[in-house]
C-alpha cells in the first residue's frame, strides 16, 4: 500500500474500534433479502436503525464516517416507489474489482477484534481461520508426501489473502519455508509488525488446525528481505518409519531377477542358464 492507503488503513482501524460502527458494518455484510422484499443492494439508515436499535440520525453520523474511510459505500435508489430517492448503504468489499479493499477490511476487522477483546493478534487470526475457512480435516500427515499435501491448501489460503507464496522444504520434508512477497499490507506491517504478522501467524496455525495438523510450530520472520516475509512451519508429528522403509524397499531391484528359465546340466557338471536369443542386428559370437 502507498502512504495514502496506509493512512486510510489507520483511519479504518480507528473507526472500527467503535462498537456501533462495527455493528453497522456487520449488519450490512450479513444483510439478506426476505421473501417479498425489494432488493435495493443494501440497507437504508432507517433499516439499520431498526435492526440495531439506534436513532436514524446516529446511524447517519456513523455511516458518513465509514463511507469517507472507504469501508462502506452508498447509492441512491427510487426502488421503494414513494417519496424522494433514498440512500442505501453496502459494505465496500462487496465490490469484486477491488481485491485490495477486501484484504484491508478483513485485516482491519481482525486488528479491531484483537484490540477490543484482549485477544492476541495470533489468537484473532487463528479464530478467523477456524470460523471462516472451509477445509477438510484428515489424519495428521505420516510421511513427507502427505505432509506436503497438507501445505497445498494453506498456499491457496495465503493467495486468497493477497500474497504470492513460494514454498520450499528441508529436513526431509518435515520443515517448510513459505516466502511471502509483495505483502498487500506492507506499509501497515512496517508500523505494526507484531500485530499484522501476528494475525498471519495465527491464520497459518488456524488453517493447519482445520486440515487436522495441530502438532506444528509456526514462526513468522517479518522483512527477512525487502518486501518479503518468511513463514517457517515444522511438523512434530512422527512420520511412519514403516511407510518410509516400504518406500525404500519398493525401489530395490527384485532379488530373484527376471525369469531366465530352468538351469541346464552340462557335461562338465556345472549348471548354466540356456543361451538367450541374440538381439536383431547384433552379430553372434
Amino acid at each position: 500500500m502507498n502512504s495514502e492507503q496506509t493512512s486510510s488503513a489507520r483511519t479504518g482501524a480507528d473507526l472500527l474500534a467503535s462498537a456501533p460502527r462495527r455493528a453497522i458494518v456487520d449488519a450490512l455484510r450479513c444483510h439478506g433479502i426476505g421473501e417479498g422484499e425489494v432488493d435495493v443492494g443494501g440497507m437504508t439508515a432507517g433499516q439499520l436503525a431498526d435492526a440495531l436499535g439506534l436513532h436514524p440520525t446516529t446511524v447517519r453520523f456513523h455511516t458518513d464516517r465509514l463511507e469517507a474511510a472507504g469501508i462502506i459505500r452508498s447509492h441512491l435508489t427510487t426502488m421503494f416507489g414513494v417519496g424522494r430517492p433514498r440512500k442505501v448503504y453496502a459494505v465496500a468489499d462487496d465490490e469484486p474489482e477491488d481485491d485490495r479493499t477486501t484484504y484491508l477490511v478483513r485485516l482491519l476487522q481482525l486488528m479491531t477484534e484483537s484490540f477490543n477483546t484482549g485477544a492476541t493478534p495470533e489468537e484473532a487470526g487463528e479464530r478467523w481461520a477456524r470460523h471462516h475457512l472451509i477445509l477438510t480435516a484428515t489424519s495428521p500427515a505420516a510421511s513427507p508426501g502427505s505432509w506436503l499435501s497438507k501445505l497445498g491448501p494453506l498456499v491457496d489460503v495465503l493467495q486468497d489473502w493477497g500474497y504470492l507464496p513460494e514454498l520450499t522444504t528441508t529436513e526431509g520434508g518435515r520443515t517448510c519455508l513459505i516466502t511471502l512477497t509483495d505483502c498487500p499490507f506492507i506499509d501497515l506491517a512496517r508500523d505494526n509488525p507484531a500485530v499484522v504478522c501476528g494475525i498471519h501467524e495465527g491464520l497459518v496455525r488456524g488453517a493447519l488446525h482445520q486440515l487436522g495438523e495441530d502438532d506444528v510450530a509456526v514462526s513468522v520472520t517479518p522483512f527477512a528481505r525487502p518486501n518479503q516475509c518468511d513463514v517457517q512451519i515444522k511438523t512434530h508429528q512422527p512420520f511412519d518409519k514403516h511407510h518410509e522403509e516400504s518406500l525404500d524397499e519398493s525401489r530395490q531391484p527384485d532379488p530373484t531377477g527376471p525369469d531366465l528359465g530352468s538351469p541346464v546340466l552340462h557335461q562338465d557338471g556345472g549348471q548354466r542358464r540356456p543361451a538367450q536369443p541374440a538381439q536383431e542386428g547384433r552379430p553372434r559370437g
